[in-house]
């Protein structure tokens, strides 16, 4: 695995430090009036989600590691456990539900997703970006409040609550941002 300096770690990096493996979430270059400049690092332990702050000087070497992406098929939950299918070899496996967080709901069945493993060990699931999702619970259209840029909360089939613009009315479907939870448009 490379080495690479401490100051040149960069948000999104995964990094082998202290016997664990940690994504690098946010990184602030700071250079003292007095002494040598370091990069101000919060971490996200991959494995059981602890976060930490820790302090680079540029001198400081620490491994880059390089996670294989492959994309998955969800097939069902059974047990608290996902089941994806590798579409190349067919190959079955099970990852714990918890991997997907707060995610959850948005992860359908057939969706495709990436999978990324350090060595045989699943590490993260990455959801598509926009999914469609239906409207079931909202607030009906009322005509000319469209003048004020105002949102109305809504209910979606898979139980999020999201706030939608006073156009979109009930059973109609939407695109939903993944990373964000925000409406992205009608679909």
């Amino acid at each position: 695995m490379p080495k690479i300096n401490g100051n040149e770690i960069r948000p999104g990096n995964v990094l082998e430090h202290d016997g664990g493996l940690w994504a690098a979430v946010k990184v602030n270059h700071v250079k003292p009036g007095k002494g040598g400049a370091f990069a101000q690092v919060e971490m996200k332990n991959l494995r059981d989600g602890r976060k930490l702050n820790e302090r680079f000087r540029s001198e400081d070497k620490v491994e880059r590691v390089r996670l294989e992406q492959k994309d998955q098929q969800f097939l069902y939950e059974t047990d608290g456990r996902l089941v994806v299918m590798d579409m190349e070899s067919f190959e079955q496996i099970e990852l714990d539900v918890e991997i997907l967080g707060d995610r959850r709901p948005f992860l359908q069945d057939g969706m495709t997703v990436t999978v990324e493993y350090y060595g045989e060990e699943a590490l993260n699931i990455s959801l598509p970006q926009k999914v469609i999702c239906k409207i079931i619970e909202t607030e009906p259209v009322v005509k000319g409040q469209t003048a004020a840029n105002s949102f109305k909360p809504a209910v979606l089939d898979n139980g999020v609550r999201i706030l939608v613009p006073p156009f979109v009315g009930q059973d109609e479907d939407i695109v939903v941002n993944t990373e964000t939870f925000e409406y992205s448009e009608r679909a």
